[in-house]
C-alpha cells in the first residue's frame, strides 16, 4: 500500500535521522512513502497564535496537494501531526472557516475536499502493517535491550482515539514485538516543554530533568521517542542539565523507527545512527541466536 508523506521542516534538518529511518522502515515492510511535491511549512503553533485564518490555510495547503495523491497522509513529527490533523478536524465543522480557506486556495488553482486521512507512522505500523507482519520481516533480536518509550504530549492528545491518552500503549507492543524489553516509564505522555527551551530554558531543563531521571530509575538504556523536538531537547541539553542539577545523564535518545529499522536489519547508517550526539552502540544479534 502506498501513503503520501510529508516530512515537515524538522525531518529535513534536526531531525534527519527520522526522516531516513521513517523511509527504511517502510521501503522494509514493502510499503511505498510519496513525498507531496511542493509541500510547505504545516505552521506549527507560531501561526496558531498570530492569526487563525493564515494559519489554516498554510497547513490546509499541504492537505489539498496531498489529496490529489488519492492515500492516506503520514506526518512523522510530533507538531506536524497535530496541526495538519487539527486542521482537517477544524474545517470539517466550521463551514465558514473553511470557506475562507477555500478562497485563498484558489488563489494557487487548489480545493480541498476534507477526504484525507491525517495519521501518525506509529498508529499505521501497528494497525494498517501490523504487529505480526513486523515480526516476520524482523531479522536482528533486541532482546535484552531495556527501552523508555517516549510518547511525548502530542499524539495522542487531545483523544484521538489511536490510543490511550494517558497511557498509550501502541509503541510498547511494538517494541515488545522486537523482542526489547520496555521499562516501567510513567512520564512516557510527560511534555519535554517544547520550544520553552529557547523561551523559559529554566523551566525546560527541569521537564526534561523529570523525564530523563524517570528513565534513569527504570534503567533504562535508551529512550525513543516519535518526536523530533522531543528527541533534540531530551538529548541535546543533557550536559547543562547535567551541570545545572548535577546529574550524569549520558543516555541516548532514538526516534522510534531507528530502533524498528535496526531490528529489520538496518545498518546504522541507514537508520542515522551516525547523527546522534550521544551514541547508541548497537550490536545486532540475529533472531536465531538469540533463540
Amino acid at each position: 500500500m502506498d501513503y503520501v508523506y510529508y516530512p515537515g521542516c524538522s525531518l529535513e534538518t534536526s531531525g534527519k535521522a527520522y526522516d531516513e529511518s521513517v523511509r527504511f522502515v517502510f521501503q522494509q515492510l514493502g510499503h511505498n512513502l510519496i513525498e507531496i511535491d511542493d509541500w510547505n511549512c504545516c505552521g506549527a503553533t507560531y501561526y496558531m497564535a498570530t492569526k487563525e485564518t493564515i494559519s489554516l490555510v498554510i497547513s490546509a495547503r499541504n492537505l489539498a496537494l496531498a489529496e490529489q495523491i488519492g492515500q492516506d497522509l503520514i506526518a512523522p513529527c510530533s507538531s506536524c501531526y497535530t496541526i495538519l490533523y487539527k486542521t482537517n478536524k477544524i474545517l470539517q465543522s466550521n463551514p465558514i472557516l473553511k470557506a475562507k480557506v477555500d478562497q485563498s486556495l484558489r488563489r494557487d488553482n487548489l480545493e480541498y475536499h476534507l477526504s484525507l486521512r491525517i495519521r501518525h507512522p506509529l498508529e499505521v505500523l501497528v494497525n494498517d502493517i501490523g504487529l505480526n507482519t513486523i515480526r516476520e520481516k524482523r531479522v536482528v533480536s533486541l532482546e535484552g535491550r531495556r527501552i523508555a518509550p517516549y510518547y511525548g504530549c502530542q499524539i495522542v492528545r487531545p483523544d484521538r482515539g489511536i490510543d490511550n491518552k494517558e497511557d498509550p500503549q501502541m509503541m510498547d507492543e511494538l517494541l515488545r514485538t522486537l523482542g526489547a524489553e520496555v521499562v516501567p516509564f510513567p512520564a512516557k505522555v510527560r511534555c519535554c516543554g517544547g520550544m520553552l527551551m529557547t523561551t523559559y530554558p529554566d523551566v525546560a531543563l527541569e521537564l526534561n530533568l523529570e523525564i530523563l531521571a524517570c528513565a534513569a530509575r527504570a534503567q533504562a538504556e535508551v529512550i525513543v521517542t516519535t518526536c523530533p523536538l522531543c528527541q533534540i531537547n531530551l538529548e541535546a541539553y543533557q550536559n547543562k542539565i547535567n551541570k545545572k542539577f548535577n546529574t550524569r545523564f549520558h543516555l541516548p535518545v532514538l526516534y522510534f523507527t531507528q530502533i524498528l529499522g535496526l531490528a529489520l536489519g538496518g545498518t546504522p547508517r541507514q537508520v542515522g545512527l551516525h547523527r546522534q550526539i550521544i551514541p547508541f552502540h548497537f550490536k545486532a544479534i540475529n533472531q536465531e541466536e538469540a533463540r
